[in-house]
């Protein structure tokens, strides 16, 4: 796992957040110097996400107190499926450091396993057919690069990761481009990029994309029928995404029109956290 700087940034703000200038109810109840041995333990199925951001926050919660590190013996590895009840990860080390960083930690294993495990189900149902469920922007700020890790964990691929990295018309640059056409080719033109993705609502939208070179075209909230027959005009000729309103209840039926990705919103706006704690066993 590889850490760039907004990763640290937001630890560190989770840090401040919570902890502040200390744990006020441990520093009465909890000796200084006293070491234990905790568990992180799944209270229900999952597939688990996180482990490297958990260490890394614990690595700079170490800095931030001026003390050891936690030693964290991991049973478990980000993508494996976790049956309830079952010990994901071992925890050693001065107690009041551990409390200190137990909500942040679990708070970032609840909510990337969520979008893992949900993930892991869209892939489930598209099982056998040839099309890639992708995510999208539509994440929580500052937690991009982890929600976006968590989606991957769980068998899906990224789209764009900003608004930096690939060029993606959609319907506000198209109402001020004029057109489909002219906003493909005025994009084409830049020669910054070499593939230009356009958000389209209808056929004679879809024809102008396609008489233009557009590279991937979307297909924004059209039924099933009309993204079949948006498969037929494009014959191959460029690559179709489905996008808005996917759901576990309909995505295999977006998946046998024969579009080559559909993009999910869901898996990061409104994935639910699963249920995950940690226990302390045993003074040491």
């Amino acid at each position: 796992m590889i850490f760039n700087q907004l990763v640290d940034e937001v630890l560190n703000l989770a840090i401040i957040e919570d902890i502040g200038t200390g744990d006020i109810t441990s520093q009465i109840l909890v000796s200084e110097n006293l070491n234990v041995h905790a568990e992180i333990i799944c209270k229900e199925d999952m597939i688990l996400a996180g482990m490297p951001f958990v260490k890394r926050f614990f690595s700079i919660l170490a800095d931030y107190f001026s003390s050891s590190d936690i030693y964290i013996e991991e049973h478990c590895k980000d993508g494996d499926f976790i049956e309830k009840g079952k010990v994901v990860a071992s925890l050693t080390g001065n107690a009041m450091f551990l409390l200190a960083g137990e909500r942040i930690a679990l708070n970032i294993l609840q909510r990337l396993s969520g979008i893992a495990t949900l993930t892991k189900q869209f892939i489930e149902k598209i099982e056998g057919i040839p099309v890639k469920i992708l995510d999208t922007r539509k994440t929580t700020p500052g937690l991009r690069f982890m929600e976006k890790y968590a989606v991957k964990t769980g068998g899906g691929y990224n789209h764009r990761f900003a608004l930096y990295d690939a060029i993606l018309i959609k319907d506000n640059h198209i109402k001020i481009a004029g057109s489909v056409k002219e906003s493909v080719l005025k994009a084409k033109n830049s020669a910054v990029y070499q593939k230009i993705e356009v958000e389209v609502k209808n056929f004679e939208e879809l024809e102008e994309a396609i008489s233009a070179n557009a590279d991937i075209v979307m297909l924004d909230n059209m039924d099933i029928e009309s993204m079949k027959k948006a498969v037929r005009i494009a014959k191959g000729r460029v690559l179709l995404e489905a996008s808005g309103g996917v759901s576990l209840e309909n995505v295999r039926d977006v998946a046998l029109t024969g579009v080559d990705f559909i993009s999910v919103g869901c898996l990061t706006h409104s994935a639910k956290a699963v249920d995950i704690s940690m226990k302390i066993r045993k003074v040491i």
